[in-house]
């Protein structure tokens, strides 16, 4: 636009010097005839643009421009005004200077930019609502795909219901047999009952209502439900325990603890240790398995990641903790390092303690 406004001006004013000289010459034919130079420069046709004449001293012989600072360039811009000033050394009607003001610039540039930024706006929505469509059109299978997995999942969990009641019931009723193979039974019983909760727990809905709980005695409770898994894989388990008050939903606290000590047996070798630590609000569970590499650390949140095939699993156990945590306004931490083990740490929202309960230091081998 600047380049633009700088030939049109320059253009102009050429012209009218032209016109200037031509009116000169006429002047030279005819010397006898009375002439008007101040008339005629204000009647002088020319363009849009503001005008001034000056001579070689820089006296204005008639303009319309109140102040011009510069006759040494042709083109120049002050305060977003333009200005072009053309010399002739003739100085015909004793012009030397035409000089041209344009006051439009300003006013056309702020037009220009907010046409772009309309613009741009415009099609920022525009974008916007197409990638809304788009995006719906081309995740809709993803979403059917994870709709039918939780309807497999909802189905063969409805369907474990009945045989794994049945083997928890059966198992308490056995009588002559092997100690080895009853607790290897019972662990087996147990290990499906936790996995069924896990499932259960991530696809049912509904809101549980919240009460005060003793987090240690859940924990140590717990801990006592799943001994079996824990001699199966000769792990010892050392508890630390301070009496917390929390308040949440009695499920939502076992799904919490039955899943981190679940990852944390999984996730054990043969005669690991795991340690439970509960003290000023904090909860901490170590194991000193295999550990998780720093890469993965955020992804295994997620839901149906596995950060370990081997392990088997579903890859829901760490994505219920963390919606739990999430829920009831839990802090959740993870300090871990492969082949040293991993330090799940949870934060929970003050509450007090049970000044009536002891501290508990057990260790359960």
């Amino acid at each position: 636009m600047r380049s633009a406004m700088k030939f049109e001006m320059m253009y102009q004013a050429r012209m009218l010097s032209s016109q200037i000289a031509m009116r000169a010459m006429k002047n030279e034919e005819n010397t006898l005839r009375q002439f008007d130079k101040t008339k005629f420069l204000k009647e002088l046709k020319h363009c849009r643009f503001k005008a001034g004449y000056y001579s070689k001293e820089k006296t204005a012989l008639y303009t319309e421009i109140e102040h011009v600072k510069r006759f040494d360039t042709d083109f120049y811009e002050e305060n977003t005004q333009c200005y072009t000033v053309t010399e002739d050394e003739d100085e015909p009607l004793d012009v030397r200077y035409v000089v041209l003001k344009e006051n439009d610039l300003a006013k056309s540039l702020d037009d220009l930019r907010m046409k772009i930024l309309g613009y741009l706006i415009f099609s920022f929505i525009l974008m916007g609502i197409v990638g809304y469509f788009l995006g719906k059109l081309f995740l809709k299978p993803v979403h059917e795909q994870i709709e039918s997995l939780d309807k497999f999942i909802s189905d063969t969990t409805h369907e474990l219901n009945t045989p794994i009641s049945a083997i928890l019931m059966t198992i308490q009723s056995l009588k002559d047999v092997e100690p080895k193979k009853m607790k290897r039974l019972e662990a087996s019983a147990k290990r499906l009952s936790t996995m069924y909760g896990s499932l259960t727990y991530r696809l049912e809905g509904g809101v549980e209502p919240s009460e005060d709980l003793c987090l240690a005695e859940i924990i140590q409770e717990r801990v006592g439900f799943i001994k079996e898994l824990v001699d199966s894989k000769k792990l010892k388990v050392v508890l630390e325990l301070e009496a917390t008050k929390i308040y949440m939903p009695q499920r939502s606290v076992y799904r919490l603890i039955d899943n981190l000590i679940s990852n944390a047996i999984k996730y054990s070798n043969v005669g690991d240790t795991i340690f439970i630590r509960l003290e000023n609000n904090v909860l901490q569970v170590k194991d000193t398995g295999i550990g998780i590499d720093k890469k993965i650390q955020e992804d295994i949140f997620k839901r149906y990641y596995r950060a370990n095939d081997e392990r088997g699993g579903f890859g829901i156990g760490l994505s219920i903790v963390f919606s739990i945590c999430k829920k009831y306004k839990i802090k959740l931490g993870l300090d871990s390092k492969v082949g040293e083990g991993s330090t799940f740490k949870l934060t929970f929202p003050s509450k007090g303690r049970f000044s009536s309960k002891a501290e508990n230091n057990t260790i359960l081998r």
